[in-house]
């Protein structure tokens, strides 16, 4: 099965919103697709909600190559973009270039990286390569830690009229779609309304296009506090804890393994294995 490119989301701007969920293995992806996902991001916060680690600036080119082509035999008929991790594309367009390259050959349909300014040129360079790339402006996760926390951004008019301008500016370097981070409603809508790719927000508003939200976050498969803009849709840790506690019960009481749930020996085997054994066979 061909999996459709990421260009032929375009079409459903300003129409019905798009759906982005993250996915960082085989049945992630593969929930995420029978859900009805739109477009899956293999995201570089599996850093966080899969490895444990406290931000996404350590996790490697290696770990996301391994999430997206996991990600990408769950999930054969959705688009698929990877996360370009951090230090794998900010240094210079040949880094961008090789590392786009790696998930792409992974099953990656698309890259995201984070920023504006010189990562326009790195648009340029993988788009000129022949990887499509998402853009991500606002809250830039792989960042955060030194420009000030997990905080919302372009609050004020001169740094909303910035993030227009970059978002302009991306749109110019050639990437197919924006995913816009915790910023005003009005500013992500003065977005969208100004640029002809797909806008996806997360905690930006309902004016976007579409809307993303983290796998473990919209199923509740993480006992952090969730982000303002998290509605949760499931109780997955719940729901896991209560029945690894009830196989645990089972086991320690000795209901499990039942009967059925092991496997038969034809009872001339069984006669000749245990007479064997009583003559001293097989130690």
């Amino acid at each position: 099965m061909t999996r459709p490119p990421v260009s032929v989301l375009a079409a459903r701007k300003g129409t019905t919103p798009l759906v982005m969920v993250t996915a960082y293995d085989y049945p992630s992806a593969r929930a995420a697709e029978r859900g009805g996902a739109d477009v899956i991001l293999v995201g570089d916060s599996a850093a966080m909600v899969v490895l444990g680690l406290p931000d996404t600036s350590t996790l490697s080119l290696d770990a996301m190559v391994l999430f997206t082509a996991a990600a990408a035999r769950g999930a054969p008929a959705t688009p698929l973009v990877a996360d370009l991790p951090a230090g794998s594309y900010e240094r210079s367009d040949a880094d961008a270039v090789r590392a786009a390259r790696r998930l792409a050959e992974a099953g990656a349909n698309a890259v995201k990286l984070e920023g504006a300014g010189p990562m326009c040129s790195r648009v340029r360079a993988v788009v000129a390569d022949g990887t499509p790339v998402v853009g991500h402006l606002g809250l830039l996760p792989q960042s955060a830690a030194t420009t000030g926390g997990y905080v919302a951004r372009a609050r004020t008019a001169g740094e909303a009229l910035a993030l227009v301008s970059d978002a302009r500016a991306l749109v110019a370097a050639g990437v197919s779609m924006l995913v816009i981070e915790a910023v005003p409603a009005e500013v992500a809508a003065a977005v969208t309304a100004r640029v002809p790719v797909p806008v996806i927000g997360i905690g930006a508003g309902p004016s976007c296009d579409g809307q993303v939200l983290v796998w473990h976050d919209l199923l509740g498969f993480g006992d952090a506090k969730a982000a303002r803009f998290v509605r949760r849709y499931a109780t997955l840790l719940e729901t896991a804890s209560l029945g690894i506690g009830r196989f645990a019960d089972e086991v320690r009481r000795g209901e499990y393994p039942a009967p059925e749930h092991t496997y038969p020996m034809p009872a001339a085997q069984r006669t000749a294995f245990l007479e064997r054994l009583e003559r001293g066979e097989g130690d």
